[in-house]
């Protein structure tokens, strides 16, 4: 029996789990030069969702994070985690773009893909092995685990042996949700390496506090590779504790040989890292066997609770967990890992919060009951189909087969904000925030958000006012960043100021008169305040979000159902629909606007 591997999680899934994906790459270097000494089989340090948490958030370049990491572990390999024909997006993108984006990773300093597809689609999986085998580096393929009437060892075998055909070096396990119990970890992993000949990897969540005994019994059965965490940013929603798995295997068969106070020292080190984010800090960090019900997997659940923070509706936590598994049936049993997770854990949201089940469905469940992400793995309800796409022709075949090359389309778009071809790749992925990185980037405005809450920034004083804070108001939460303070003049005093990134001068005489004046309808920070929706024709979205597009404008005829606007909230677009047949007498919103449940965006007449 050969030494355990070990795959360190520490600089993605464990922080994605546990904090949100907040970890910057300032807090990762100054601790490289150790774990890079460590021996690790690799460092999982990419993909995921730290792409769009490095755009979104922390305004890093995730491009520039990969070439500052593998410069500075320069002896361990390197290792993301893609989503097949997805790559980090939620949609599927033609082949050139796939191609191009792996190409461009291997070129970066990318050792190992671990590549997934949420539907276990293997459609979806082949341009990608094919573009990293290609560049001559690690292609692992993966097994997406789920539990449902249509998964079992028998399918899951069958598609080890479609991934081993299609070239892959290594096959993973992906137990995203933690939902393996130690004697089918047995089972299933006997059974794998009777069919393939690949090494087997096991990825598995600490979640239901069973993944350490699943790890044992994996190895017992052949799995030489598992994926741990260190300690200060394991268990819960995250891995194994790096260190226990190290003291567990010491001395046996199976001793990973790895240096137990080379990791404690490493350990001690995130242990005071992780106290800088505690604003991000998942509300799930003990054990949790409710997940072997609802299947949220540990990557998503502390997202999913920042974005019902977000909303004001955490309080509503377990109506949303209890209502998942109930649209995963519906959806027709998907393994829920991105972006299938999001999909249902949106869709399930909006049925919690709007009171009434597929009362407003998201263009991301329509895409995928029309079959635009892959073949579902059961039957899908056929009323909730008819609900979302009416007649609309189903999707037999892959669905990359009808896209179009776009790379020169986005190259086009983009435009000379894009001074690479990352930086095309990176509006490809997340266009919207895409864009306003590359332009805050060129126009020097980048501006990460506040590790601290408002009143604690860095540097500031009992009873004085921070320098930068976040600001909610009215439901919509704005980046403040004092810069300067003019003399008074005639009782006022300019104050400079910016405002998600936009510089701006107010001028104030004292807060108790900038309060009065917002509440008589004074000039609101992102422009003036809508009317409240009253009237049966007021145009309103169920939840807070952002105008993705604008579809009618002021004398446009609509009918009842028409489509008018769409929102994007917790990353999912949603089309919103005329209340009434009539005429757009007023449009109150435009691209880019944040919106609240209250406000009449759209009037009808």
């Amino acid at each position: 029996m050969p030494r355990v591997q070990i795959t360190e999680t520490i600089l993605r899934d464990a922080h994605q789990s546990l904090i949100a994906t907040r970890m910057r790459t300032e807090d990762m270097l100054p601790i490289c030069a150790k774990l890079d000494k460590v021996g690790f089989w690799s460092l999982e340090m990419w993909g995921g969702a730290t792409f769009d948490s490095c755009l979104r958030y922390l305004k890093e370049d995730p491009w520039e994070r990969l070439r500052i990491l593998r410069a500075a572990l320069p002896t361990t390999r390197l290792q993301m985690l893609l989503r097949g024909q997805n790559l980090l997006g939620y949609r599927h993108y033609s082949d050139d773009v796939v191609r191009a984006f792996v190409a461009r990773a291997a070129a970066n300093g990318m050792d190992v893909f671990r590549i997934f597809d949420a539907l276990n689609d293997v459609r979806n999986l082949r341009v990608s092995i094919e573009a990293v085998k290609a560049a001559g580096k690690h292609a692992q393929g993966t097994i997406c685990y789920t539990t449902s009437p249509v998964h079992g060892i028998e399918q899951f075998v069958s598609l080890a042996r479609e991934l081993e055909t299609m070239g892959c070096d290594s096959l993973a396990i992906k137990d995203m949700a933690g939902l393996l119990t130690p004697y089918v970890t047995a089972d299933l992993v006997k059974a794998l390496k009777q069919a393939v000949k690949l090494p087997i990897h096991l990825h598995s969540h600490a979640t239901a506090g069973l993944a350490t005994m699943c790890q044992l019994k994996a190895i017992e059965n052949g799995c030489a590779h598992i994926d741990t965490a260190m300690s200060p940013f394991s268990g819960g929603t995250s891995h194994p504790a790096t260190e226990s798995m190290v003291a567990a295997l010491k001395g046996s068969d199976y001793d990973s040989g790895l240096d137990l106070p080379l990791l404690q020292e490493i350990g001690l080190y995130f242990y005071a890292v992780r106290k800088k984010y505690r604003r991000f800090e998942s509300e799930f960090t003990g054990v949790d066997t409710r997940v072997q019900v609802n299947q949220i997997p540990g990557g998503m659940i502390s997202n999913l609770a920042n974005q019902l923070r977000e909303q004001g509706a955490l309080d509503r936590m377990n109506e949303v967990l209890d209502e998942v598994p109930r649209v995963r049936e519906d959806l027709g049993y998907p393994p829920l890992v991105t972006p299938t997770s999001q999909i249902v854990g949106t869709q399930a949201v909006l049925n919690v919060i709007t009171g009434s089940r597929y009362k407003s469905i998201t263009n991301e469940v329509k895409f995928y009951l029309q079959g635009r992400y892959g073949r579902p793995p059961g039957t899908v309800n056929h009323i909730v189909r008819q609900q979302a796409i009416g007649n609309e022709d189903i999707i037999d075949v892959r669905p990359a087969d009808l896209l179009k090359a776009e790379m020169h389309t986005l190259q086009d778009e983009i435009g000379e904000l894009a001074a690479s071809d990352e930086d095309v790749l990176s509006y490809a992925m997340f266009p919207e925030i895409g864009r306003i990185f590359l332009e805050q980037r060129k126009a020097g405005t980048l501006m990460p958000e506040p590790l601290e809450e408002a009143g604690a920034a860095a540097g500031a004083q009992p009873g004085s006012v921070p320098v930068e804070f976040n600001v909610t108001m009215h439901g919509e939460t704005y980046h403040i960043r004092v810069t300067g303070a003019g003399h008074k003049n005639q009782n006022l005093r300019p104050f400079y100021v910016s405002v998600d990134g936009s510089p701006e001068e107010i001028m104030v005489e004292t807060l108790e008169e900038l309060d009065a004046s917002d509440n008589n309808g004074g000039r609101s920070m992102k422009g003036s305040r809508r009317p409240k929706a009253q009237a049966p024709g007021h145009v309103t979205t169920s939840m807070p979000g952002t105008i993705v597009d604008v579809l009618v404008k002021v004398g446009d005829e609509v009918k009842e159902g028409d489509p008018v606007l769409i929102t994007e909230a917790m990353k999912m677009e949603t089309e919103v629909h005329a209340p009434i047949t009539g005429k757009v007498t007023a449009v109150h919103v435009a691209k880019g606007d944040t919106v609240n449940p209250d406000e009449a965006l759209i009037e009808i007449a």
